[in-house]
């Protein structure tokens, strides 16, 4: 899910940018700001995937908050004026979208924030230390498969052995890399390691998970379905 803002001077225009949000599935708009000060001290607290961010505004131009904004963070400009493009582009704008526009180009420029997002590398941990009856063992990622709940423990299935460690799963969904998926209310599975999906259960080489119909949209979309 693509965490977002928007910032415009204009009220009526972060209605249109709401209205188109609330029809993108991986889109969640967090908040809009029609002051951008107020919308760069929100940002100081709650980082974000991606803004939309209005060129032309009264205290701070557009293109002078994108210089403040950490280059981690994604910017589609929105503005009225398309003699701004090229001064965008030169920000490394992800897009540039010129009002009025409709929902089918702003679904377009969501989709490129998507795929640009699933591209680039993730400073994600390779293994975490799970406590159990023997000790403290190491669990690799790569080599996990999924992750099963019964009761207060959580069993790590590998491709050759179980470690079973007292926990929830939400507690233990915390310390996995964002591609470990929710299948199931007791699974999370390796969306990498997914090479079969039926109506209601995913196949993981020759290991089966649940898959149950509070989890199936967001696993499609997870998998690109």
């Amino acid at each position: 899910m693509i965490q977002a803002i928007a910032i415009d001077d204009e009220s009526f225009a972060l209605e249109v940018i709401k209205s188109h949000a609330s029809r993108v599935p991986f889109l969640e708009l967090q908040a809009t700001f029609t002051d951008a000060v107020l919308g760069l001290e929100y940002l100081k607290n709650n980082p974000v995937d991606l803004i939309f961010l209005d060129i032309n505004m009264p205290d701070i131009s557009g293109i002078d908050l994108a210089s403040m904004i950490s280059k981690e963070t994604l910017i589609i400009f929105t503005t009225a004026y398309s003699d701004y493009a090229v001064k965008g582009f030169e920000l490394d704008a992800l897009d540039y979208l010129l009002k009025p526009f409709n929902l089918s180009r702003f679904l377009k420029a969501c989709q490129k924030a998507q795929e640009w997002l699933e591209l680039r590398p993730k400073n994600e941990p390779a293994f975490i230390f799970v406590k159990t009856s023997d000790g403290q063992v190491r669990v690799d990622f790569s080599e996990l498969i999924y992750c099963e709940a019964q009761g207060n423990y959580v069993t790590f299935q590998l491709e050759k052995e179980k470690i079973i460690s007292r926990m929830t799963l939400s507690e233990t969904e915390k310390l996995l890399p964002s591609y470990f998926i929710r299948t199931h209310r007791s699974f999370l599975a390796n969306k990498n390691l997914v090479n079969k999906v039926e109506r209601h259960q995913l196949q993981l080489g020759k290991f089966m998970v649940p898959l149950s119909s509070t989890y199936s949209e967001e696993v499609s979309q997870n998998l690109s379905l």
